[in-house]
């Protein structure tokens, strides 16, 4: 009798952590969706106009007007503060110069017709890098992101500026991105990414959190020129998927995204009256 007791205590239980793990998955993939509220009115919009032409104007500058309305939006319906929106501005700009540049290497192009562009380069392409920032800024808000055994500012910024610049100079240089790689694991070793969720805090490596937001990025790099928001050499006739490799690219932009984000919170959390807590943990 006791046995029979003490085994339906033990099934209960079991059952009741399976649905707490439940609950748990579900509130954190609702905050997730939640911050990808941005990249998700881009690609949907991407999808749109590629089903449904729109009148008047040129595709690419729909999805132009598309993405300010959305950015005004968010910000108007708090969605996103006013902090977030200065960093997605940063984004944009880094992304419109690294455009910019990889358009005139012949890495990739935009060959539809656009009246809104800068040496080829159509400003809604900017608000992709943009959304990037703007899911982490919203996730970080939202999960209440926190940072154990972060290295200093003096390692952090020369990697972050090394991997951006290497994506400018491995086109008369050699490139460099395995060893930053490499280098980034070194500096990271230690590191982690807290989070919450319904009040319990849990924790991952960054460099694991760095390689599935790459990762995700890349499925939605495929998803994106699918429908047309850019064009590699190797797509010109026929949409193919794009190479695995690419997912190296994207880790290291999300680096880059993530360590100016970081930095960033970190200034924010030293200035008079900024919020500490939860920022950036030295133990």
């Amino acid at each position: 009798m006791e046995a029979t007791v003490q085994k339906h205590i033990q099934k209960k239980m079991a059952r009741l952590r399976m649905k707490r793990v439940l609950i748990q998955l579900l509130s954190f993939a609702r905050e997730q969706a939640l911050s990808c509220l941005f990249p998700v009115v881009i690609f949907a919009s991407l999808a749109l106009t590629k089903i449904v032409p729109l009148p008047f104007l040129p595709r690419y500058d729909w999805l132009l007007i598309i993405c300010l309305f959305m950015q005004w939006w968010m910000v108007h319906s708090r969605l996103e503060t006013v902090d977030e929106l200065r960093v997605i501005t940063l984004f944009h700009l880094i992304g419109l110069a690294l455009e910019i540049f990889k358009i005139h290497m012949g890495s990739w192009s935009y060959p539809e017709k656009g009246y809104v562009k800068i040496l080829g380069v159509p400003l809604y392409s900017g608000f992709m890098y943009a959304s990037v920032a703007s899911y982490i800024c919203q996730a970080w808000r939202r999960l209440e992101v926190g940072l154990v055994k972060w290295p200093p500012f003096l390692a952090v910024f020369p990697l972050a500026a090394a991997i951006y610049l290497n994506f400018f100079t491995h086109h008369f240089w050699i490139d460099i991105r395995w060893w930053l790689s490499a280098l980034v694991l070194v500096v990271f070793w230690k590191s982690r990414v807290t989070y919450m969720v319904n009040g319990t805090r849990y924790s991952m490596p960054v460099v694991l959190s760095f390689v599935l937001i790459g990762f995700f990025i890349w499925i939605a790099e495929n998803i994106a020129t699918f429908f047309g928001a850019w064009q590699y050499p190797d797509q010109a006739g026929t949409w193919s998927p794009v190479h695995f490799g690419k997912v190296s690219s994207w880790l290291l932009l999300v680096i880059v995204s993530f360590l100016i984000v970081a930095v960033l919170k970190q200034v924010k959390g030293n200035m008079p009256g900024g919020k500490k807590a939860g920022v950036v943990e030295k133990n």
